[in-house]
């Protein structure tokens, strides 16, 4: 038996199948999005194991949730929506965690990488924005990760957050301001 490909197909004719129960289409789904969706969900928490089980989590939420999906929005977006709000989820549940245990502000729940050779100046810058991004506040965060790091226009990032577009350009404002002092400090 022949196994069609879709690759080439629509992501209205990917969720129809799915639906269905084509495994293959839904894998092309999730071959599809899950570069988006880690950038989102590691830009959000840094890039941990942690972060590729959110990202994992995010695609098993969407596989018993593509019965309701409506096409009322792109798929991407309906996706992106979701990376989000998982992300958001474990950042609260990180602070609850960290309050419960009264662990100092500077402690951190994230792996570093350690760098070897040439690449150690890049590393280390890396490393530098890295902490910037987490100090931020999240609502701060997710705007400076969809709009800097993975290039979302303002109207895309306002749709996908349900914000105003005068809400993200706010932020985006406010974001970068306190990644200087943030940068100056570190």
């Amino acid at each position: 038996m022949v196994r069609e490909s879709f690759k080439d197909r629509e992501d209205s004719d990917l969720v129809e199948a799915s639906v269905g129960g084509d495994k293959q289409a839904f894998g092309e789904i999730v071959n599809r999005y899950q570069n988006m969706v880690a950038r989102t969900v590691k830009g959000m928490l840094g890039d941990t194991v942690l972060s590729e089980d959110i990202g994992q989590e995010v695609f098993i939420k969407l596989y018993h949730s593509l019965p309701e999906f409506r096409g009322e929005a792109r798929l991407s977006t309906y996706i992106q929506k979701m990376a989000v709000n998982f992300s958001l989820n474990e950042i609260r549940r990180r602070k609850r965690f960290m309050s419960m245990f009264a662990l100092k502000e500077n402690a951190e729940l994230r792996e570093i990488e350690f760098a070897s050779g040439d690449e150690e100046k890049r590393s280390d810058a890396l490393e530098l924005v890295n902490k910037a991004l987490m100090r931020l506040d999240p609502k701060f965060r997710i705007i400076v990760v969809m709009r800097l790091l993975q290039g979302y226009s303002t109207r895309e990032t306002a749709e996908i957050l349900d914000l105003p577009v005068g809400t993200v350009l706010s932020r985006l404002s406010r974001a970068q301001e306190q990644l200087k002092i943030i940068m100056k400090k570190l």
